[in-house]
């Protein structure tokens, strides 16, 4: 039972984490991207995978974990196609509209359950896919506005789609075969992710904004912002890949969209945003929906936690009934053998007596 506590808290504090510093990443690029118009993303990405790494290896020599190597063709593939997943994301906000990148972004869940229940044989209750589709209708409501479409466009939001979908199954399923703990993965993988985005991170940059990230002037204030997102988004690499290894990629997937609503509604409070009352709507329509997909995977879970412990006490029942049976049938001979019997006297003992 405290094992289960300990687990439930752990996810929470996951979930907590990712939540706050996805957030306060998201404001803070906003910031250096909008105000100060630093907008090389791909580029930005890549360092801060770099410091994640850096981190790592700080944590690792100070003994916070311990290295496991596990095979490395599945950490190097697992690691370039995390970085490709995140550059073409980028590739499809700069070859699509607003509203039809947002639509890519909701279609990630409908997408993972997908792949999950053809190649994993994973089961979502109906109850499950009412709950992911309201809130997609929430999500889609506050946030996608005009959608125009193109050719090249949507085969990117395509393959952006996909490799998100595989990589973030990946993340999951990769610490539950080799028994890795996320910071493990996150340690190994983080060096072929910052590798693959820090060499065509610039080119993207430029082929998106047609400037060139290394002639930007970089003001100290622009520096500033660098470092502190730089330092943030450790906290978010390292909550990604927990919550992935904790929970499952769809509950991942429905946490982002909690913080697509929590962005929006900081950004009005504090960037002084517009907002509808669309936006008012659709934030409501997405809360209820997570509220009853988070309270349906809760009942779920707590429904298999009770199977399981009758399972096992109905299995240990029928062992100690087995073994009663065996005794009054007469084939626990081997009992009766180590009880001690009365000693047999000898008639020539007898004799001499």
């Amino acid at each position: 039972m405290s094992e289960n506590k300990g687990f439930e808290l752990g996810t929470i504090g996951a979930l907590g984490l990712s939540v706050v510093s996805s957030v306060s990443i998201v404001i803070c690029n906003k910031a250096l991207i909008s105000s100060l118009g630093f907008t090389f993303a791909t580029t930005l990405t890549s360092w801060h995978l770099l410091v994640t790494f850096c981190s790592l290896h700080v944590a690792l020599w100070m003994k916070f974990f311990e290295h496991k190597p596990f095979d490395a063709k599945a950490v190097i593939g697992f690691g370039i196609l995390n970085g490709i997943s995140i550059g073409l994301l980028n590739l499809s906000l700069g070859f699509n509209s607003v509203g039809f990148y947002q639509m890519t972004k909701l279609a990630i869940i409908p997408c993972t359950v997908l792949l999950e229940t053809l190649f994993f044989r994973k089961k979502f209750s109906r109850s499950i896919q009412l709950s992911l589709t309201i809130l997609l209708m929430g999500v889609g409501i506050a946030t996608v506005t005009d959608m125009q479409l193109n050719t090249l466009g949507s085969i990117l939001s395509l393959l952006a789609v996909l490799t998100t979908c595989i990589a973030q199954i990946m993340t999951n399923t990769i610490q539950k075969k080799y028994k890795v703990s996320s910071t493990q993965l996150l340690y190994q993988s983080c060096p072929y992710q910052a590798l693959t985005l820090f060499i065509s991170g610039p080119f993207l940059d430029w082929f998106l904004t047609s400037q060139n990230v290394f002639a930007f002037k970089y003001t100290p204030q622009v520096l500033v912002f660098i470092i502190l997102s730089c330092l943030i988004s450790v906290s978010v690499n390292f909550s990604t890949f927990l919550v992935i290894g904790k929970t499952s990629p769809v509950t991942y997937q429905v946490l982002g969209h909690l913080k697509t609503c929590l962005v929006l509604a900081f950004g009005y409070v504090l960037l002084h945003d517009p907002f509808s009352w669309r936006n008012i709507l659709g934030i409501l329509v997405a809360l209820v929906g997570m509220v009853l997909y988070s309270y349906l995977c809760t009942r779920e879970s707590q429904q298999k936690t009770t199977d399981a412990s009758a399972q096992s006490s109905s299995q240990a029942k029928e062992g100690e009934a087995e073994a009663l049976i065996n005794i009054e049938n007469g084939t626990g001979i081997l009992v009766d053998a180590a009880v001690p019997k009365a000693p047999v006297w000898s008639s020539n003992k007898d004799l001499h007596a």
